[in-house]
């Protein structure tokens, strides 16, 4: 498989996995993220520890049981939360960095981002601050874009997207000690070709774009 190229466009047609036939192709069906009887699927926590309690995540070990009665143990990292900021000039352009993520070994394009510094921190004053810091732009106005957990399977980190509009040169990038970044600005046109090519592999920005792109929410 080459994943240079962009998957090509499906419609999701399951059935409602109890062996009932998938809904024929066309047909609208409505379903529901959460349901009232959704307490049935929860795991209870027994027991855990605290195994390391870091600067940006805390890593717990808990011993659950699961809603048929078994009984597992759940690695979990702990986040505050963070948000990510789509830059757009009033052009159509769009800012974002490239930063080298130590993890993965390379660099990435990247939205700016940041996690909330401290409990209780608005989203929106958090993103402003962002924005400011690993670019040195300001927005004239704000959209709130939605918000996303990034990997439910082992944390509960969420991330709250946000469109700055009309954003222009305001100071100098200030970036934390512990970052070097590279502002990089394109058309939004070039930046999702780069997406459909694969050559985006950072999620959050592919998951703002996504919501940009499906409607926004004014703050």
């Amino acid at each position: 498989m080459d994943l240079g190229q962009p998957f090509p466009p499906c419609r999701y047609t399951a059935g409602d996995g109890h062996g009932a036939p998938a809904a024929p192709l066309g047909r609208e069906t409505k379903v529901s993220a959460t349901r009232p009887d959704d307490g049935r699927l929860r795991e209870e926590r027994l027991d855990g520890e605290v195994v390391y309690d870091g600067r940006i995540v805390r890593l717990e070990v808990d011993r659950v049981r699961l809603a048929n009665g078994h009984e597992t143990v759940r690695e979990v990292i702990r986040h505050s939360g963070a948000v990510v900021v789509l830059p757009l000039h009033a052009d159509g352009r769009v800012t974002l960095v490239r930063q080298y993520r130590y993890p993965i070994g390379r660099v990435l394009l990247e939205l700016p981002a940041g996690k909330l510094d401290r409990p209780g921190e608005e989203p929106l004053e958090c993103a402003r601050r962002e924005l400011a810091e690993e670019t040195g732009l300001k927005a004239s106005s704000w959209r709130r874009l939605g918000s996303f957990y990034t990997t439910p399977g082992f944390t509960d980190e969420i991330i709250h997207a946000f469109a700055a509009e009309d954003v222009e040169r305001d100071a100098s990038a200030t970036p934390e000690d512990d970052e070097v970044l590279e502002p990089v600005t394109l058309a939004m046109d070039e930046l999702e070709a780069m997406a459909a090519r694969g050559e985006i592999l950072d999620a959050k920005t592919l998951a703002t774009l996504a919501l940009w792109r499906m409607g926004t929410q004014q703050v």
